[in-house]
């Protein structure tokens, strides 16, 4: 049975986060603020249903899924796009897997003890090589936390 991963966690690292913003096109000054924030993430998991809230001083950004449910994501506020996606569970791991302009995009949350875990995934053509560039953002954690009103 998968984890309930429903708590409110503070942000404490990440790593490689550039290249992977690089990879999916995120512009230069986009790029930048994203590097200074540390979001905190707050998860509501009730059976299948999932919300996850990615919260910071610049953005929020809410995703609401059903698991094993394709669904239209929204992330003009994150990048400008749209892309149907996806989110199963992976032995205890739950993955998303994104179809649109990124190819191979996702990502994937865990828990390790009571710390939460976000790598990226996405593969871009590059102009030079003409070739799938791969890149994985292993580097992303939250402890838990609460929320300040």
């Amino acid at each position: 049975m998968p984890p309930n991963l429903t708590g409110y966690y503070r942000f404490v690292s990440q790593k490689n986060m550039e290249h992977y913003l690089q990879a999916l096109n995120i512009g230069m000054a986009l790029r930048k603020i994203a590097l200074l924030l540390k979001p905190d993430k707050e998860i509501d998991h009730q059976g299948n249903h999932v919300v996850v809230k990615t919260l910071s001083t610049f953005r929020n950004y809410i995703l609401e899924f059903d698991v094993g449910v394709e669904f239209e994501e929204d992330l003009r506020i994150v990048d400008g796009r749209k892309c149907q996606t996806i989110v199963t569970w992976e032995e205890e791991q739950l993955v998303c897997v994104q179809k649109g302009e990124v190819p191979n995009r996702g990502w994937r949350h865990w828990l390790e003890g009571e710390t939460l875990y976000l790598e990226g995934k996405q593969e871009r053509k590059t102009k030079a090589l003409g070739r799938g560039a791969r890149g994985r953002n292993r580097g992303a954690s939250w402890a838990p936390g609460y929320k300040s009103d």
